[in-house]
């Protein structure tokens, strides 16, 4: 059997699009990221404080993490090792909430990308489900990156829309200013070496705890 042929990059593109708009039923708008509980206790209070959190959740958290987790599954080698980096996701993450988000989501984008593709794909979390798929589509990996990074950065913003005073404008300037961060942080991940993992972004972990028993609450996480 003949190697797959590699998809062009304007059905590429159509397709991560299609799998990361905000009508692909994962459910991403009803997760904040910690990102409610910071706005209750006031430490994200406008533009200027979301988009300096999404700076340091881009480079020194989450994002980072997410977007190395993705390019390992791209480059992993059998099922084995597929599951090792699952189960290295899911250790990553700081909190209840935290593993509840990319559980949930990931299943979601399992069952219906499974149920539409015809591929095999089950029981991943999520930045793990997107880079296995991607694989298997023969995706292009750095725009895979790209715009997965873009997409979690966009649902912040829009999270961050209806929690703080944060208009349309003002909204679409930020998506705008971070994408060149997005292929900042998707081209130092694109190797996928799971030694490069960490996170210091110590406050969103906390707030991603203290949502747990945050009395009143419009997201998920």
């Amino acid at each position: 059997m003949g190697a797959p042929t590699a998809m062009t990059t304007e059905a590429a593109l159509l397709t991560l699009s299609q799998w990361l708009s905000p009508a692909y039923p994962v459910g991403a708008f009803a997760y904040s990221h910690g990102l409610e509980a910071l706005a209750d206790t006031g430490q994200v209070r406008g533009t200027e404080d979301l988009q300096h959190w999404l700076e340091d959740l881009l480079r020194h958290g989450a994002g980072h993490n997410d977007a190395l987790l993705l390019a390992a599954a791209y480059h992993a080698k059998d099922t084995t090792q597929l599951v090792d980096i699952d189960q290295t996701a899911r250790a990553f993450c700081a909190s209840r909430e935290r593993l509840f988000e990319t559980d949930q989501q990931g299943r979601a984008f399992c069952t219906i990308t499974a149920a539409v593709w015809q591929t095999e794909l089950r029981g991943l979390c999520y930045p793990v489900a997107l880079g296995r798929a991607a694989a298997l589509e023969n995706l292009p990996l750095d725009l895979t990156l790209i715009l997965y990074l873009q997409a979690f950065m966009a649902n912040l913003v829009s999270a961050g829309q209806r929690l703080l005073p944060v208009g349309q404008t003002a909204g679409q300037t930020l998506i705008r200013d971070l994408t060149p961060l997005c292929r900042e942080v998707a081209a130092a991940a694109r190797a996928g070496d799971l030694s490069d993992l960490s996170s210091s972004l110590f406050l969103g972990d906390i707030a991603s705890m203290r949502h747990e028993t945050q009395y009143s609450r419009i997201f998920r996480t």
